[in-house]
């Protein structure tokens, strides 16, 4: 193999490495595990689906902050609080904690399997 083959595979493998490890700082934590921070207020609670989804089934007290605008909404939250992110199935929300991650958020959780392992 040459060495432009070889630099190509390490730069795949690190992509790949990087886009799927935790990033510290983000917890990915269960249903139940969600459920137990709602009597915390020091927690905030963001559902980064669609309006639509968001509608037609929803928990409280999460609010909705589509994912499409949470980079530019991320000021009207505290990033002194915790912060629980939620969408349908976990990847959306996945993205969510690193985007609120980049602007300076320190605990943020990702509830895992989102609204589809809701009970």
């Amino acid at each position: 193999m040459s060495m432009i083959q070889w630099v190509l595979i390490i730069i795949i493998v690190l992509f790949i490495v990087n886009r799927f490890m935790p990033v510290k700082g983000i917890m990915n934590i269960s249903v139940q595990e969600a459920k137990n921070k709602f009597k915390d207020n020091n927690v905030q609670f963001i559902d980064v689906r669609t309006p639509g989804e968001y509608k037609a089934n929803h928990r409280k007290p999460f609010k909705n902050i589509p994912l499409s605008n949470l980079a530019s909404k991320a000021g009207s939250l505290d990033k002194e609080k915790e912060v629980v992110v939620i969408c349908q199935s976990g990847m959306r929300s996945a993205k969510a904690a690193k985007i609120l991650k980049k602007q300076g958020f320190q605990k943020i959780s990702n509830v895992k399997g989102g609204m589809g392992a809701w009970v």
